[in-house]
């Protein structure tokens, strides 16, 4: 029996070593991810996106061209995964840096990386006017419609009727507003060219977000104007579920108020979605 292991052994290293090669490789992970292990929570949508946009920008030929401007939020260290310079703004501000980093250096692929409270609310003037004004740049707005790093509280894009911290009976319209569609007011400005909104709950969804952020970085550098890729997302803590709940509760009601897909492209000559 010794003498049989003896002879299998090098047999079965040998088909391993077969296998295991460059032309056999299904998977691997992004040359632009940095070995730091994330702080988002399990489940979370940030995951995915930081792993979307690294591959974007490696197949691009962009990684020693590109500026990324993250500002409060669940991204704030964003710079530590992504292995891109990174520009660090004030609340709110992603906007404006980006603007300034896009004008100083016209040959570089700017984008800002913001949640639905640092674009909605606090940061709702800066994007809306970069937006309108055409920057070359491209916005990835994650929104998972509370504020995940926090504490919970209701976010301008929280749904009516959803619970959260600072509204534990549920959004009230007559209270709290209604919550605000920014892809939608987006898609009206003159200044963009490509808005859309995507989603990483599942592997379809996942090629049709990192097809769309490619249109968007594209469109930037050819100089066509601004682009905004929303992202809906879950966040498991926030919402108190576990992440397959929380993808489940965002399919089933997410989507039916942040509809997906492309609501302006105006390479093809597509209308915006009208308000």
């Amino acid at each position: 029996m010794s003498e049989l292991n003896n002879n299998t052994a090098p047999q079965q290293n040998e088909e391993l070593q077969n296998i295991v090669c460059p032309e056999n490789l299904v998977h691997s992970k992004p040359a632009l991810l940095n070995d730091q292990t994330m702080h988002y929570c399990p489940g979370c949508s940030h995951g995915v996106v930081h792993k979307l946009i690294a591959e974007v920008i490696e197949e691009m030929g962009m990684a020693e061209k590109t500026i990324g401007v993250s500002p409060v939020g669940c991204a704030v260290f964003a710079y530590r995964y992504i292995d891109i310079d990174w520009q660090e703004a004030a609340h709110g501000r992603a906007p404006a840096v980006a603007t300034a980093s896009k004008r100083l250096w016209p040959d570089r692929l700017v984008f800002t990386y913001q949640g639905d409270g640092d674009l909605g609310c606090i940061g709702t003037a800066e994007a809306i006017h970069a937006l309108n004004r055409g920057e070359n740049i491209t916005i990835i707005f994650v929104n998972n419609a509370i504020y995940g790093m926090t504490g919970g509280q209701m976010a301008p894009t929280t749904l009516l009727g959803m619970k959260t911290a600072t509204c534990p009976d549920g959004r009230q319209a007559d209270l709290h507003g209604y919550p605000i569609k920014m892809t939608e007011l987006a898609a009206q400005l003159d200044g963009t060219a490509y808005v859309t909104r995507q989603s990483v709950h599942s592997v379809p969804a996942i090629r049709k977000a990192k097809k769309a952020i490619r249109k968007a970085f594209e469109n930037s550098m050819a100089g066509k104007g601004s682009n905004l890729v929303e992202i809906v997302g879950t966040c498991s803590s926030g919402w108190k579920m576990t992440p397959e709940k929380a993808n489940a509760w965002m399919e089933q009601h997410m989507f039916a108020h942040y509809h997906v897909g492309d609501l302006k492209d105006t390479e093809v000559n597509r209308e915006p979605v009208k308000l």
